[in-house]
């Protein structure tokens, strides 16, 4: 089974009040947005939120896109970028590096292409993903009334996706796993405790297999370097 979806952003003055949105169907999409952002931010937020909402499937993506930054910083530039330590070929330093770092997390292993889609032509998915973009860049530049999130990611075409097996979840009435210690050397070491949910233990987990590492093992390596 091969997912398709929309990813759009939207940016009112760009900069300026900014939204973004992924679109499958009516029941299955989401959206959210900045204060003040660009609209590549929006047309990468839109993707990096697809792929991590359908992180727990085992289907391809097809990802419709009408950006061809989007397209070229993922499918051409990031493998320089990350040679070059995410800095052009010029020197200087990547644009929305943290975005780009996050997207690159969000799609390793996965199987997923992308199309380009011209804008602003009646492209029924395109034209949901940008109205939802849209109508959060606004309700930010209003300042008032609710912003639409969306349904977010669920069965499709009225069955479950393939899913891989989940991690497992804490219960919410069990007390937090410690995940880690960080001692000091002194009777009064700290003990840190980490929640996570299902989806951001498995991305926990993907990071920590490309690190040859264990998901404690790569806390406590995070929490060393701050």
């Amino acid at each position: 089974m091969t997912i398709t979806a929309a990813a759009d952003g939207s940016a009112l003055g760009n900069p300026g009040p900014a939204g973004w949105a992924w679109y499958i169907d009516d029941d299955h999409w989401a959206a959210g947005g900045w204060k003040h952002g660009t609209n590549n931010m929006g047309e990468l937020k839109a993707v990096l939120e697809l792929f991590r909402a359908t992180n727990g499937v085992d289907d391809d993506l097809l990802v419709l896109c009408d950006s061809q930054y989007v397209i070229n910083s993922v499918t051409s530039w990031m493998p320089g970028w990350k040679r070059r330590g995410w800095r052009k070929a010029d020197g200087k330093p990547v644009l929305n590096v943290e975005l780009l770092q996050e997207l690159d997390e969000a799609i390793a292993g996965r199987r997923y292409r992308f199309e380009w889609v011209k804008g602003h032509v009646g492209h029924e998915l395109n034209e949901a993903a940008d109205e939802r973009a849209r109508a959060v860049a606004t309700a930010f530049q209003r300042g008032a009334g609710p912003i639409p999130t969306g349904p977010g990611f669920g069965p499709v075409n009225g069955a479950p996706a393939t899913v891989r097996a989940p991690a497992p979840e804490v219960p919410a009435t069990a007390p937090s796993p410690s995940l880690f210690d960080l001692a000091d050397g002194t009777a009064g070491g700290r003990s840190v405790t980490v929640e996570l949910a299902a989806d951001e233990w498995a991305r926990l987990e993907q990071r920590a297999r490309r690190a040859g590492m264990s998901p404690e093992d790569l806390l406590r390596d995070l929490a060393a370097r701050g």
